[in-house]
């Protein structure tokens, strides 16, 4: 029977890409892979014919001997060289790997022993801390190493020994005529080692679970969701590998007085209607914990809104702060008693409340009178 055409086989035409050829054969592959048709011989076949026919398109040189010699190019003998596809049971694990990261049974890498997991902590600061920066101790759970085996793992200290099952490849193959396939090694779990004695206190991971204090400093001009890495703080790896590392998420809370917005500072401040209308001056608390002098024109309207450069918020690695922005929260009296009342009076009467003195007023009224104007 007639050698079947590779580029049947893959279902692409001769001129097709590299790119083309590898998603043709990974879709066959998914299909007719045995571990998915089992006691179908079938699918084996086909599987076998894509797998082979991949295996010679996917290499440059391989695939230029095809199309020139065709399936002589890989026989003994043949002008491709002899070599063909005698590689192919010791490759193949390789190959499917590539594709599929391991799944289906293929070859699994020697790990050895793993560096220890990162650790997350959550962290609450107030606006001032946030502002002033703060050091503070905190208490995670962990696993630290073993006192008793010095993190080895073993009883005697003498460490993991090379697995005897897959003498420290970490996988073990069968092979099936010339279809080969890898997997990790049951015995040791890929690693390539194993603990023959392992201590009592930590069973043979060389860790134990125990609170750990840590000193953190939060920087000045943190804000909510700023993360702080400390590396090796997170839990050790296995049998004395590497740490891991401790990342602190900082959450700034909101403040009574203070509002921020990225490094400026916002607020409100009572003012008396007669500071307001004849102007003054009034004292401003600031995030820093004192005080700032703040001067308020006659005139002043609600909402008016004052600048005070450089008493913002700390900026992260700057030596230099935001600005504050405060707003005039206009008190109207209330509970006045006959006399106060009768002052209003007289002032309203005395042209107080004339639209002149008051422009917003004005600029209401000129607005309407356009809009009746544009009626008529």
């Amino acid at each position: 029977m007639a050698d079947r055409d590779f580029y049947e086989i893959l279902g692409v035409k001769k001129n097709a890409s590299d790119d083309e050829i590898k998603k043709s054969y990974r879709k066959l592959a998914m299909k007719y892979h045995p571990d998915r048709n089992k006691d179908d011989k079938t699918a084996e076949r086909k599987f076998k014919e894509a797998t082979a026919a991949y295996e010679a398109l996917k290499d440059p040189q391989k695939r230029a001997a095809y199309d020139q010699y065709g399936h002589d190019a890989f026989r003994q003998g043949g002008m491709g060289g002899a070599q063909g596809f005698g590689d192919f049971a010791g490759g193949f694990s390789d190959i499917f790997e590539e594709f599929f990261g391991g799944g289906f049974g293929s070859s699994s890498r020697q790990r050895g022993p793993q560096r220890g997991s990162d650790l997350r902590y959550n962290m609450s600061i107030s606006l001032k801390e946030a502002f002033n920066g703060k050091k503070s101790q905190i208490r995670i759970p962990s696993y630290i190493g073993c006192d008793l085996c010095a993190a080895t793992g073993s009883a005697d200290k003498s460490g993991p020994s090379t697995c005897s099952t897959c003498g420290g490849n970490g996988k073990v193959r069968s092979t099936q005529g010339f279809f080969s396939i890898e997997r990790p090694c049951p015995t040791c779990g890929g690693e390539g080692s194993s603990i023959k004695n392992p201590c009592l206190k930590c069973s043979g991971t060389g860790q134990v679970k125990k609170q750990k204090t840590i000193s953190v400093t939060i920087p000045a001009g943190v804000d909510t969701g700023t993360r702080i890495r400390i590396s090796g703080e997170g839990e050790p790896g296995q049998r004395g590998a590497g740490n891991g590392d401790l990342y602190i998420f900082v959450e700034v809370q909101k403040d009574n007085l203070f509002e921020r917005e990225e490094e400026n500072i916002f607020c409100q401040i009572p003012i008396s209607i007669t500071t307001a209308i004849l102007g003054g001056e009034v004292d401003v608390p600031t995030i820093d914990g004192k005080k700032a002098r703040l001067n308020i024109p006659s005139g002043t309207q609600p909402e008016t809104q004052f600048r005070l450069k450089n008493k913002g918020m700390s900026i992260l690695r700057q030596s230099r702060r935001g600005d504050m922005y405060v707003e005039a929260n206009v008190e109207i009296p209330v509970n006045l008693n006959s006399k106060q009342k009768a002052i209003l009076k007289e002032f309203e009467k005395e042209g107080g409340t004339s639209k002149k003195h008051s422009p917003k007023s004005q600029s209401f009224f000129s607005k309407l009178k356009e809009v009746w104007e544009d009626l008529t």
